[in-house]
Formats: C-alpha cells, structure tokens, sequence
C-alpha cells in the first residue's frame, strides 16, 4: 500500500490532471497530511475523492473542492483570510500555506477543539480557530481580502460577510438549497458561477 507521502503526490498529479493548476495550491495539497484530519477508522481513505465524515453530522470536502475553493480565492502571501466552517481544520490548514494567516470559524464546539488541537500539534501556527456561528464573520479582523464558505448558504451570499471584505477583495461561497448548488465567486461587485457543489448547509444562530 502507497505510503501517506505517496498518496499525497497521486493526489496532487491527479488535481492537476483535472484543471488545478496553482501552484501554490498544489504544494500545499501536497504538504499537508490529510489522513491527519480525519478520524483513523477513514483514514486509508483520506486521499480518495469523496468526502468523508469528520462527526457532528459534518463532513470534510473532496481533495479537489478544496483546491479548487481555495484556487478561486486568488490569495496572496501577504493577505489574511477568513474561512467560514472549520470542519476538521484540513482546509484552513491548506490555506494557511498560500497567505499569511487565516482566522477560521466553527460553529460546532467539538469540532473547533478538535481542530484547534490538530493544527498547533502540526505547526499550523498562523491559524486561528474561532468557534461561532461563521456567517456574522470576524468584524475584529475585517476587512479580509480573501473569504472562504464551506457550507451551502441559502439562496444568497451572507451580507455580512460581504460587507467584510476589502473593495478589491474575493468572497467564495456555495449557495443552493439544501447541500446541493453553485458555488459563487463575488469579487468586484461582481458575481460568478463556478461549479455545481454539494455540501452541508450553512447553519446560522
């Protein structure tokens, strides 16, 4: 059986086989330790496609959401971002390796614990895990040049967290009915279709 650094480079050849072609996304695709972030009885699977369940009805996004979320982002080395939905800390842990710092915010205490102890244990210092409810964003921190949904928003983009970003700043987020929808790229008082997503519904307090 492929050793985890193994599966990690197919995960990578495969993503850019299939359009990912960021590399600063790839390397960090291809440093962080998925099997890591999610429970050991799924582990061996952690570089398959799927997504995989992480607990408290969540589930942590395919290889290839996750790229290509972050992807979209445009970030830059220098840029703060904010990510909407934790999970198990994977993505903000891919993230951190393409900016400077990322503030991340989990609405499901465990989870946010979890995540929390997971990223300090790997070295993902330039991650801050918040735990709330992800759609009122971080005012404390605004305004954000990246921010990043991983739940499916209901009908519209989340006013709140638009009205944190940066004039010049992206805003990518999932938004449908249920888990199932489009994944929206707001920049420049523009809005953009990506891709047909499926993911947990944006819970909001």
């Amino acid at each position: 059986m492929p050793t985890p650094s193994g599966q990690r480079a197919e995960m990578v050849r495969r993503l850019h086989a299939e359009g990912i072609t960021d590399r600063r996304v790839l390397d960090a695709m291809g440093e962080v330790p998925r099997e890591r972030f999610v429970p050991e009885a799924v582990a061996a699977d952690a570089y398959l496609d799927v997504p995989l369940s992480i607990g408290a009805g969540q589930t942590i996004s395919t290889p290839w959401i996750v790229a290509f979320s972050t992807g979209s982002l445009g970030v830059g080395p220098e840029d703060t971002a904010l990510e909407v939905g934790t999970g198990s800390g994977y993505g903000a842990a891919v993230l951190s390796r393409c900016c400077r710092a990322v503030v991340t915010i989990e609405r499901h205490p465990e989870l946010a614990e979890g995540a929390r102890t997971r990223l300090a244990e790997l070295g993902y210092d330039n991650v801050e895990v918040r735990t709330g409810d992800g759609s009122l964003g971080a005012p404390d921190r605004a305004l954000f040049p990246a921010i990043l949904v991983t739940a499916m928003a209901a009908e519209e983009l989340p006013s709140a967290l638009a009205e944190q970003l940066t004039p010049s700043g992206t805003l990518v987020c999932p938004v449908g009915t249920g888990s199932a929808g489009t994944l929206l790229r707001y920049h420049g008082g523009r809005t953009e279709e990506l891709a047909d997503v499926a993911f947990v519904p944006l819970t909001t307090d």
